[in-house]
């Protein structure tokens, strides 16, 4: 543990960063005059008071109490930037920014940014928003349009995957001025437009997602690189099957997993696959085959190099499979065992989206009043939170369901196959 008064400086240079008061940082589980203490370097900190001040912070504890090694932010980065491929250097990143000093903002935003992606990557949403906030502030003060524009996508995506699509909206909508104000380059206009598509599909403006999506593929797609034109793609086919019109969706998809090779970009490789299994299953009716095909071929690489976030989507995706199959008791297995998981990760849609797979199972189990009461909760959550898109999906998934247990096909348990001779529910 550092001695003070190091500790100390430590403490109130992280305390400031985040912009809290005193009284803001301790809450009710500390005294304001302990904590000026602690700073000052009068008071030599407790394990427990550490451990309670870094959860406060959101940091590890190593972030105030591992030692300098002496390095500047710009040499940590250096090494970073020439660290093998697969070294994990986020502690040593994390440390040298909560020491930083802030004479290079360039050089913090850049640290930032990687800290932020890899918050994201492991599904600390929350983390990666804190991050995300200093990026934008820094990205102001450097006047660079590039900067601005990337950390509000970032931002946008980030708040979106935490379901606050009060926050994601604004943050998109600037992204994409900031981005066209700027005239930036295809690539990050192309970002801010596909991000903001993706909030407006979400909150349920389909008619305004469609004429971005006009203006996605008239003025940015023939520019775009493959795996930015891959990503476009998948984008637009959500907006599509929103819209009802699935053959339109599956030509995009279609189109989009045949621009990128795994050589070229394995992981986006990867994640195209697992998102066009879940647009799959969300068709009327659901693409089982072929959402089966493109699921093995994403899980082939996620058993071997998947992160613990990923490997978790990946076994959402195969609960919402198996009861397309018509495999109820696999689908409730893995959705029970991931909804019960400690450490869950996926993202605000993805919980919701399982817990709906949840209720709807237990509704054809026999459980109808306890399936009924948890989707009709999901449902007025969404809608209060405006994740309107969402919410339509669990009223529509519940007049569903009650349709099928009330007809003698769903009582009898015999659901309808696809074109593999599989059984599968109907439904999305």
């Amino acid at each position: 543990m550092l001695e003070q008064p190091h500790f100390g400086r430590r403490l109130k240079r992280l305390r400031l960063a985040r912009g809290l008061s005193q009284a803001g940082l301790v809450g009710e589980g500390m005294s304001t005059g302990y904590l000026s203490r602690l700073e000052s370097g009068e008071r030599r900190p407790t394990e427990r008071a550490v451990s309670y001040l870094a959860h406060r912070l959101g940091v590890d504890t190593s972030a105030l109490t591992d030692p300098s090694d002496g390095r500047s932010l710009t040499g940590v980065l250096a090494a970073v930037a020439s660290a093998p491929p697969g070294t994990d250097d986020t502690a040593a990143l994390s440390r040298a920014v909560e020491e930083d000093a802030g004479e290079d903002p360039a050089a913090r935003w850049q640290a930032l940014w990687l800290l932020s992606r890899a918050a994201g990557r492991d599904g600390d949403y929350e983390l990666e928003r804190t991050r995300l906030l200093e990026l934008i502030e820094l990205s102001d003060r450097l006047e660079a349009p590039e900067l601005r524009a990337r950390s509000r996508v970032r931002y946008a995506r980030c708040t979106r995957a935490l379901g606050d699509m009060r926050t994601a909206e604004p943050a998109a909508v600037e992204a994409l001025s900031v981005a066209r104000a700027a005239e930036l380059g295809v690539s990050d206009t192309l970002a801010a437009l596909m991000v903001l598509i993706s909030v407006e599909t979400e909150l349920g403006r389909l008619e305004t997602a469609g004429r971005h999506v006009a203006e996605l593929e008239r003025d940015l797609l023939p520019r775009a690189a493959a795996a930015q034109a891959a990503e476009a793609l998948w984008t637009a086919a959500v907006v599509s099957n929103r819209q009802g019109d699935d053959a339109t969706a599956r030509a995009r998809l279609d189109t989009a997993l045949g621009l990128l090779q795994g050589k070229d970009d394995l992981t986006l490789w990867t994640r195209l696959r697992a998102a066009a299994t879940a647009a799959a299953l969300q068709m009327s009716p659901p693409r089982v085959a072929a959402a089966e095909r493109w699921l093995d071929e994403a899980a082939s690489v996620l058993h071997l190099i998947g992160t613990p976030l990923q490997l978790q989507e990946l076994r959402a995706l195969q609960a919402h499979l198996a009861f397309h199959q018509g495999r109820w008791d696999d689908a409730r297995a893995l959705s029970q065992a991931l909804l019960t998981e400690e450490d869950l990760r996926l993202s605000y849609r993805d919980r919701v989206r399982l817990s709906v797979l949840d209720g709807r199972l237990l509704i054809l189990a026999g459980r109808a009043d306890e399936g009924i009461a948890a989707l009709q909760q999901l449902g007025r959550q969404a809608t209060e939170s405006r994740n309107l898109d969402l919410a339509a999906h669990i009223w529509q998934a519940l007049a569903t369901t009650l349709a099928e247990v009330r007809s003698p096909e769903a009582r009898t348990e015999t659901p309808e196959r696809d074109d593999t001779g599989r059984h599968r529910a109907s439904g999305s």
